[in-house]
């Protein structure tokens, strides 16, 4: 299989090869309507002769606020071939970011997505001296800073698309992080483009294949994983309305693959389990016997001869329903940015859905590790990708400990931090490598697990360590746990802020008689505390004795981007979740 040499070599074979082939969806008045890879290319082509209008040349940076769209595709690639950079934000970030990234990054130019976007990002503009165009994707075409305008333009005055080196810069990805301003990530064409390589040779996606794209681009998984992954395969991408639409356009667009994060899906697995809990008992026997099936055969277990009975009744009264809502042709589906459950990951699994989980950071274009057909494990985050190393450095654990802290070596790992030497000089190793912060370990057959994150780590006052992410997933799979935050640094216990699932703790509560509506009032009835607390303690079984979470408060709010509680890429923000919550965690600790 031919490899490619950057994202502009990979975009124009891709158009060559699979031009007539549907591309991007998008739903328009209650349809779908397909875009073909050859009206890309030509949109492509002239908005690159749009922007080379303007002056925007190789080594500037261009910042684009606007969720997934097809105008967000068309102007990376754009950006890709005069040799420009996408500087990708979230329109769900605080308009203070983007005026700090456009600043940070000496941005030429911002595009804005929507009208109330493109109003927003001109008012950053005005803070911004070296932006000299605020272009909109949807403006008409008598703004000539509008694509409509800029594509005429530049279809009249075509510009040939450079062939970037190696070491061009493709992207500048500012990360979240969960404390200070983001920090960006110069990434290059061969960071991102050695990714794209790798998966070539590991996963059978073709041109038949249909992903839903809901994970924003913005972020390194979406932005190689699945747009460039899936345009370099030739297969179509679906762009969802929204994430209250997710399940309904599943069901519309029938896709076979799914990119997504651990939350999604712990609401898969949450939705299915409480469904199955309302049916009759013989129906409820038989959907846990065909899970229980599916996992000894993947495991290369014999089943009980009820089991073997029960799973291909499962397979046709239960699991094909279950399937049928995600459109009825989902055979993969690929989760990262997080660990995922190994109990959400077999579930997936025993419907059929195989499920490959692998591991990296926007540092590493994204991927590291990846499970892949030929070398698959649930429960890990696989093996290193072709030409990645991974070391296990433990100078920073205890002695006695399996894990340590994750190193990456390879052609994915990125030029560095823009303007930030001091912090290149802490992540990377003398030989080069990349220090990525997280915690893991290596199993005997070289599959790699990951344990939480070295920042997050903390240590009890009986000198214990703690990773608190691992039992933050865990609680997550109760039904009536939205979000959870586990705290314990230099304490005597751990603590946990629960914030309930309001849907399900109301249907629970009218069954109880609690016939409470107001949020606040219903989680201060002593029956409630006592069956979250209870739930806690149900999914938090496996853990040691000192990791267990002894109490819990409970809150109204739930963490999100908008509160700023939470990143873009859905990690909390244990600073402020602390400032917000701090007394309530404190009068935990009253006497103890």
């Amino acid at each position: 299989m031919a490899e490619f040499k950057s994202l502009v070599d990979m975009f124009e074979k891709s158009v060559e090869k699979f031009g007539p082939q549907d591309l991007f969806g998008t739903k328009v008045d209650g349809e779908w309507r397909w875009s073909k890879f050859s009206e890309i290319g030509k949109q492509v082509d002239d908005l690159r002769g749009g922007l080379a209008a303007l002056g925007i040349k190789p080594g500037d940076n261009v910042a684009v606020v606007a969720n997934n769209r097809e105008e967000w595709a068309v102007l990376a690639y754009a950006c890709c071939g005069l040799g420009a950079a996408l500087v990708p934000m979230y329109e769900a970030q605080n308009p203070k970011e983007w005026e700090f990234i456009c600043n940070d990054c000496n941005a030429v130019a911002i595009v804005g997505g929507s009208p109330k976007v493109f109003d927003k990002v001109k008012t950053v503009a005005e803070k911004c001296p070296t932006i000299k165009h605020v272009i909109g994707m949807e403006q008409p075409e008598s703004d000539e800073l509008s694509f409509k305008a800029l594509m005429k333009k530049g279809e009249k005055s075509p510009q040939k698309a450079i062939d970037p080196g190696p070491e061009d810069v493709a992207v500048l990805i500012y990360t979240s992080g969960t404390t200070g301003n983001p920090k960006g990530v110069i990434l290059t064409h061969g960071n991102i483009i050695s990714n794209v390589n790798a998966v070539q040779h590991m996963l059978p996606i073709g041109p038949d294949d249909r992903s839903l794209s809901f994970l924003p681009w913005a972020h390194s998984f979406g932005f190689t994983c699945e747009l460039h992954v899936m345009l370099s395969r030739g297969a179509s991408i679906a762009l969802a309305e929204a994430v209250d639409k997710i399940i309904a356009n599943l069901a519309e667009v029938h896709p076979t693959l799914l990119f997504s994060v651990p939350r999604i899906f712990n609401r898969i697995y949450d939705g299915v389990n409480k469904q199955i809990s309302e049916k009759p008992g013989i129906i409820q026997a038989l959907f846990h016997s065909g899970l229980r099936a599916a996992s000894k055969r993947r495991k290369g277990e014999s089943p009980t001869f009820g089991e073997s009975m029960a799973y291909p009744l499962a397979k046709k009264l239960v699991f094909s329903k279950v399937v049928a809502r995600f459109g009825g042709r989902l055979k993969y589906a690929f989760s990262g940015g997080a660990a995922l459950s190994k109990d959400v990951a077999e579930f997936i699994d025993g419907l059929g859905i195989t499920v490959y989980e692998g591991y990296g950071l926007t540092e590493t274009s994204p991927i590291t590790t990846a499970n892949r057909p030929d070398a698959h494990k649930i429960g890990s985050v696989g093996k290193p990708i072709d030409d990645v190393k991974v070391v296990i450095d433990k100078t920073q654990t205890s002695a006695d400990a399996k894990d340590g802290e994750i190193v990456v070596y390879g052609p994915n790992v990125m030029k560095g931090y823009h303007n930030r030497p001091e912090e290149n000089a802490a992540v990377f190793t003398e030989d080069g490598g990349f220090r990525t912060g997280d915690l893991g370990y290596i199993d005997s057959e070289g599959f790699l697990f990951i344990s939480g994150r070295l920042k997050e780590l903390y240590k009890l006052q009986n000198g214990k360590y703690v990773a608190p992410v691992p039992l933050e997933e865990k609680v997550k799979l109760s039904p009536f746990v939205a979000n959870c935050m586990v705290y314990g640094d230099n304490r005597l216990f751990n603590v946990a802020v629960i914030v309930p699932d309001f849907a399900n703790l109301k249907s629970w509560a009218s069954e109880q008689g609690i016939s409470e509506s107001n949020d606040e009032k219903l989680i201060d009835d002593p029956k409630v505390k006592e069956q979250l607390r209870a739930e806690v303690d149900k999914f938090t079984l496996e853990f040691k004795g000192f990791e267990e979470i002894k109490k819990i408060c409970v809150v109204p709010e739930d963490f999100t981007v908008e509160n700023g509680m939470m990143t873009p890429s859905m990690k909390v923000k244990r600073r402020i979740v602390m400032e917000r919550y701090g007394e309530k965690i404190e009068a935990l600790y009253a006497g103890s």
